[in-house]
C-alpha cells in the first residue's frame, strides 16, 4: 500500500476507488434520514451527520432552525459552543444562563442565552434529563493526565482543542472558545457544594430538540465528560439532524413561560428589527 500511494497517479486511482465508501461517522451528503417528523419534508433537511467518539463539526445555521441531537448508544457527549453568526463577539453565557433563569440545570424550556441577554437556542424536547451547566470540556492537560495523551493528533483527543478546530473553520480562534455545556452527561451539585457527576452509560437513542433564535455557528464536540471516573476513554456515537423552521412565534409557550425569558427574547426581535 505504502508504495502504492507513493505513487501519484496510483494514489489518485487509489482514492478514486474509495468512491462510495460509507462509514457511520461521517456527514451525509446531501442531507438524508427517514426518520424526520412527519410534518417536515424531506427538502427541509439541512444536515445530517454521526459524530464519532472524540469527533466534532461545526456549522451556520439560520434562525428558526431546528438542531436534534440523539446519544446514539448511550454514552456520548454533546460539548455545545454558540455564537451569533453576524457577531461571533456575541456568544453563550453559561453563567448568565443559569443565572438568568434562577436554575442550574438544563431541561425542556430552558434558554441557552447570549452574553447580552438574547436567546440563542431554546431547548424544545428533552428525553435526557442529564446535562451540565457547570464543567465545561476537557483540555490536553487533563486528558494527559488521566489517558497517557491528550493531543488532536492522538488517540485520546480533547474537547476543548476539538472546538478549537471547529470555530477555527470560521475564523475564529483560540480566544473565541468559551465555557461549553454539556449535553446527555449531567452533573448534580450537592448541599456541600461538592459535584456529582451522571455519567451513565444510559438507554440508546435519547434525544434533545433545539431551536435556533438567531442565526448561528455552533460547534459540538463527542469527547467523555470531564468528571468521566471510567479509566478508558469512553464514547459513543452523537447523531445530529437539523432541518427548516419557523422562528419563534409571539405566543409561543416557552417564550412567554418566564419574565425573564420573555426579556431575552425581546432583546432578540429587537435585534432583528434593525
Amino acid at each position: 500500500m505504502t508504495d502504492t500511494l507513493a505513487d501519484p497517479t496510483q494514489a489518485r486511482d487509489h482514492a478514486r476507488g474509495m468512491t462510495g465508501t460509507v462509514v457511520e461517522a461521517m456527514p451525509t451528503l446531501p442531507p438524508q434520514t427517514d426518520d424526520l417528523p412527519p410534518h417536515i419534508g424531506a427538502d427541509d433537511l439541512l444536515w445530517e451527520e454521526t459524530i464519532a467518539p472524540g469527533g466534532y463539526s461545526a456549522r451556520r445555521i439560520a434562525r428558526g432552525t431546528r438542531v436534534r441531537l440523539i446519544d446514539v448508544a448511550g454514552d456520548a457527549c454533546a460539548s455545545l459552543n454558540i455564537f451569533n453568526a453576524e457577531m461571533p463577539t456575541e456568544r453563550l453565557n453559561v453563567a448568565d444562563t443559569v443565572k438568568v433563569q434562577w436554575n442550574g440545570y438544563l431541561g425542556e424550556g430552558k434558554l441557552l442565552l447570549s452574553d447580552m441577554g438574547r436567546v440563542l437556542m431554546s431547548i424544545l424536547e428533552d428525553e435526557a434529563g442529564t446535562h451540565d451547566a457547570f464543567c465545561g470540556t476537557s483540555n490536553a492537560a487533563i486528558n494527559e493526565a488521566k489517558y497517557g495523551e491528550g493531543r488532536n493528533s492522538g488517540a485520546f483527543p480533547n474537547g476543548r482543542d476539538r472546538m478549537l478546530i471547529g470555530a477555527a473553520k470560521f475564523g475564529l480562534q483560540r480566544r473565541d472558545v468559551h465555557p461549553c455545556v454539556n449535553l446527555f452527561k449531567g452533573t448534580r451539585i450537592e448541599a456541600d457544594g461538592s459535584i456529582t457527576p451522571q455519567i451513565g452509560p444510559f438507554d440508546a437513542g435519547r434525544e434533545v430538540l433545539l431551536r435556533a433564535e438567531m442565526d448561528l455557528t455552533i460547534v459540538i464536540t463527542n469527547c467523555p465528560h470531564v468528571l468521566d471516573p471510567r479509566e478508558d476513554y469512553t464514547g459513543t456515537p452523537l447523531r445530529v439532524s437539523a432541518w427548516r423552521g419557523a422562528i419563534t412565534a409571539q405566543d409561543d409557550a416557552i417564550r412567554n413561560a418566564t419574565p425573564e425569558g420573555q426579556r431575552a427574547f425581546l432583546n432578540v426581535e429587537d435585534y432583528y428589527r434593525r
